[in-house]
């Protein structure tokens, strides 16, 4: 087997980054996409199965507990039951839903933008900076961003064919190019 490297290069705010990827790496981008979807599809079927998840008491008594700087935002949110209601079902559902986006690879940067969102999220309420501020979320939250950086829904994932779906003689991306920022 030939061993080849892809040059990548980008230039944000002045500053060019270039590297060279070994051909290998799209493996690597497909195990991270597969292992964020099924760690999300796990952990929000696993909720959606209970009946019983409620995230009020997370949200009135972790942040403040563990000292996070947005505590009094959290407590906010778990004082109003309309929210909590949504965040009752938006977590497990967010998570199922956001898991099977990965594991098939389909509209994969929208799937993983919400994925580094709930990430943020759960980076600041479950705040813990005792062995510096990079914690478990904080790195999900970069996965996420890889995931959704490299296209990885391109790789053996749905986003190739939904990207190239016939629209009026055109590919939908083509046809939509905002479309390319949720597929890939």
């Amino acid at each position: 087997m030939a061993s080849q490297e892809v040059a990548l290069r980008s230039t944000v705010g002045g500053f060019t980054a270039e590297g060279k990827l070994h051909t290998l790496s799209v493996w690597f981008i497909l195990a991270l996409r597969l292992m964020m979807g099924l760690a999300f599809f796990q952990s929000g079927i696993s909720k959606v199965l209970s009946g019983s998840f409620s995230a009020s008491g997370y949200l009135m008594n972790a942040p403040a507990a563990n000292g996070s700087p947005v505590a009094d935002l959290f407590v906010a949110m778990g004082s109003a039951p309309w929210f909590v209601n949504f965040v009752n079902v938006a977590v497990p559902w967010g998570e199922v839903l956001i898991g099977l986006g990965l594991i098939f690879g389909a509209f994969t940067r929208l799937a993983a933008f919400f994925g580094a969102f709930m990430m943020l999220l759960f980076y600041l309420g479950n705040w813990d900076i005792a062995h510096g501020y990079i914690n478990g979320d904080f790195a999900y939250m970069l996965v996420f961003l890889a995931v959704a950086a490299f296209g990885a829904g391109r790789i053996l994932g749905l986003d190739q064919y939904i990207e190239a779906y016939d629209v009026g003689g055109k590919a939908l991306v083509e046809q939509y190019s905002w479309a390319r920022y949720i597929l890939g």
